[in-house]
C-alpha cells in the first residue's frame, strides 16, 4: 500500500470514497522535563511566546499523527478524511494531544 492521504476536508479531490473503514485515532500524553519547566518560568516573566511548550506540543501533534496513520493502515484504509486535532491539559506540565479522523478507501476517478 502506498502513502495515505491525510487531508481535512470531507473528501479528496480527484478521488471517491469507496469504503468507510472507522474511526482513525492516535494520542499521546507529553510532559514537559524539569529543564523546560525552569525555561518556560522565566520566559512567562518576561511575556511572549514560550518555545519551550511551542516545541512540546509541535512534537506531540506530530507523534498523534503518525498515530492516527498506523491506525489507519492497520484498519486497511488508504486515506483518513476530516482529520483533527484535539488537546486537553492533564497536569501543570502535561498534556494530551489527540488525532482523529474518518478512515476510507478512496479510489482514483
Amino acid at each position: 500500500m502506498e502513502d495515505i492521504i491525510v487531508v481535512t476536508t470531507e473528501s479528496v479531490p480527484g478521488y471517491r470514497i469507496v469504503e468507510i473503514k472507522g474511526i482513525a485515532r492516535g494520542g499521546i500524553v507529553k510532559a514537559t522535563h524539569l529543564g523546560r519547566d525552569i525555561t518556560a518560568f522565566f520566559r512567562n516573566i518576561k511575556g511572549g511566546e514560550v518555545k519551550e511548550y511551542t516545541q512540546m506540543m509541535a512534537e506531540a501533534r506530530e507523534e498523534a499523527l503518525k498515530r492516527m496513520i498506523l491506525y489507519a493502515k492497520e484498519l486497511g484504509a488508504n486515506a483518513v478524511v476530516n482529520v483533527r486535532f484535539a488537546t486537553a491539559n492533564i497536569g501543570s506540565s502535561v498534556a494530551e494531544v489527540y488525532a482523529y479522523g474518518t478512515a476510507v478507501v478512496v479510489e482514483k476517478e
